[in-house]
């Protein structure tokens, strides 16, 4: 698939966009054949073609942060 590190770019409201070299494997160790460069996987949970992203999470208004934003709320309690 290429040189290089592999990136993993959540975005806001949307799908976790992959590139670089990866494979990626069901729960059983079995390969799931990528056919593209760029691979964006599912966050919302309601695609069609999971684990790849297909925009349902446009039409459900899935909502989450593009990075280290999002905190626990079990954390943030156990730390004040």
């Amino acid at each position: 698939m290429g040189d290089g590190p592999t990136r993993i770019t959540p975005y806001r409201d949307g799908p976790y966009l992959v590139r670089g070299p990866f494979t990626l494997v069901d729960q059983d160790g079995n390969e799931i054949e990528v056919k593209r460069r760029v691979v964006a996987l599912c966050r919302c949970g309601r695609s069609q073609i999971r684990p790849f992203c297909d925009g349902t999470h446009k039409l459900i208004g899935f909502q989450a942060e593009s990075g280290a934003g999002a905190t626990d709320s079990g954390a943030a309690a156990r730390d004040s």
